[in-house]
């Protein structure tokens, strides 16, 4: 996993809730792998390749995407990339920090997002 590459699971709310979280990350870590689309999901799911970093944290600010229901995110990458990653969906909405986990290069963080 490079330093920059991020994966980011969500749950809870719907499709558009899950595209408004990853356009969310776009700011920071560029376009993702693809955006959730699948409306029947219940778990969706982006990977960021960091190969062209589009900024510095920060440029999504709070109130510009809306959530219609609670979304769970899990984001895993290398601590520089989770900490941005939670950094920017801290700006961007609601965000309830429910715990981390660390690995030996790795990192999981869990959010909760609320409207």
């Amino acid at each position: 996993m490079s330093g920059t590459q991020l994966t980011v699971t969500l749950s809870g709310g719907g499709a558009d809730d899950a595209r408004a979280v990853v356009r969310a990350l776009e700011g920071t870590f560029g376009a993702p792998d693809e955006l959730p689309a699948d409306e029947n999901a219940t778990v969706h799911m982006a990977t960021f390749d960091g190969g062209t970093d589009a900024g510095p944290a920060g440029s999504t600010e709070r109130g510009t995407e809306r959530l219609s229901a609670p979304v769970t995110v899990t984001v895993q990458g290398s601590p520089e990339a989770v900490r941005r990653a939670s950094d920017t969906l801290a700006r961007a909405f609601t965000a309830r920090d429910d715990g981390a986990a660390s690995g030996d290069q790795e990192q999981e963080r869990q959010l909760l997002l609320v409207p």
